[in-house]
């Protein structure tokens, strides 16, 4: 089967119930989304297909529809997005188990609200779960990076 994945279209020989992140990880060795629990509660696999979030644990790869996209993919070589550099300006991350997923998630709310509320935010990002609990870091970030994709 094909995927694309960041880009760059894979062939991959697995049957088409394998989860997505387990394709990711062990076939294609793209590390950055994270076994947390396996049944999408955690958020630390989060992915990207077609622009949406989604749980690569819950997603069987043969059910994928679209262009995925880790966060590996997220920014450029040139540049990290907007969010990313929002993490690393309000430095969100404590042990960091989490952050890509909690990034990932992020980016997707973003494209569909520019310009959101903190209950907005805590709504959006209430499924990705963060044991270090680095909350209010990460609604800082989210609305710095919202401030700084609507200056772009």
């Amino acid at each position: 089967m094909k995927l694309t994945v960041n880009g760059t279209e894979h062939t991959l020989d697995v049957e088409p119930e394998m989860p997505l992140l387990w394709a990711l990880r062990d076939e294609l060795k793209i590390t950055g989304p994270k076994y947390g629990c396996g049944i999408a509660q955690c958020g630390a696999c989060t992915v990207h297909v077609d622009g949406m979030a989604v749980r690569s644990c819950s997603i069987n790869v043969g059910d994928v529809d679209g262009d995925v996209t880790t966060i590996e993919g997220l920014g450029s070589p040139e540049a990290l997005h907007a969010v990313q550099e929002a993490w690393v300006e309000h430095q969100v991350a404590q042990c960091g188990y989490c952050q890509s997923g909690q990034i990932m998630q992020a980016a997707s709310f973003l494209d569909l609200n520019s310009v959101p509320n903190d209950a907005e935010i805590d709504a959006a990002m209430s499924a990705n779960l963060c044991r270090c609990g680095t909350y209010p870091r990460i609604r800082a970030a989210v609305k710095s990076a919202a401030k700084k994709l609507n200056e772009a």
